[in-house]
């Protein structure tokens, strides 16, 4: 069967993992570019939580769909294709990493002392806040701005949208571990969000301009109507 056609099929068919990866094991090649599109995001999100760096994360993408594809056959099924996946792109990015700074990431801090966020300043006016895509870029920041271990954590749950169980598995991690790690990270985010974004906080939620105007003229219009029912209410005749 032809590259392309094998490849509609497979996408109108709605082909499972297991389904594409047991034809990839029979010679059908092909079928791994929807394997590729289908977990692009989440590998670079990942890759990118570890190493904050947009170039780097492509390269261990390729790198992990290359040793993927070539370690095809250890795929056991005991954990879901998108786990096992996950946790290869994982592995080549601590793996630069620590290349990097010889510093392992992902490992456990056990004192409750404060944890600091590695932040870069960045001057948003209020206004573009107001925007989707400046929220974005506040989210972006903080999230890359959590420590190693919370980071990737928060990525694989709250952006990616992992379970629990598919976030432990990934990131060879008990379930315990992810909620701590989550609670924690979440806890950081949200603190640096309202520091950041506090001083605007009494701007949120603006009724201001034509809206204003417009809640005012409809209450004197009640107004209005009521006087005519009840000529001599005082309250009436003060408010008009």
């Amino acid at each position: 069967m032809e590259g392309t056609e094998i490849l509609g099929r497979a996408r109108s068919e709605g082909w499972t993992d297991e389904e594409v990866v047991g034809r990839i094991r029979a010679g059908d090649t092909a079928l791994y570019e929807i394997i590729m599109r289908r977990y692009n995001q989440r590998l670079y999100r990942v890759a990118r939580a570890i190493l904050r760096d947009d170039a780097e994360a492509e390269d261990v993408m390729q790198d992990a769909y290359v040793r993927a594809y070539q370690h095809l056959d250890q795929f056991a099924g005991r954990a879901p294709f998108s786990a096992w996946l996950t946790r290869i792109a994982v592995h080549e990015a601590l793996a630069r990493l620590r290349l990097r700074n010889r510093n392992p990431q992902l490992e456990d801090t056990e004192h409750d002392g404060e944890l600091s966020m590695n932040m870069v300043e960045t001057s948003l006016d209020p206004e573009q806040n107001a925007s989707r895509a400046e929220l974005g870029q506040l989210l972006e920041d903080a999230v890359l701005g959590l420590p190693e271990q919370y980071r990737t954590v928060v990525m694989l749950r709250d952006v990616e949208e992992l379970s629990t169980s598919e976030t432990a598995a990934a990131l060879d991690l008990t379930e315990q571990n992810v909620k701590v790690r989550l609670h924690r990270g979440r806890a950081m985010v949200r603190g640096w969000l309202f520091a950041r974004v506090g001083p605007e906080a009494k701007n949120a939620f603006p009724f201001m301009g034509v809206r204003c105007d417009r809640v005012v003229q409809g209450v004197f219009a009640r107004f209005a109507e009521l006087s005519t029912h009840h000529p001599h209410h005082p309250e009436m005749d003060s408010a008009r």
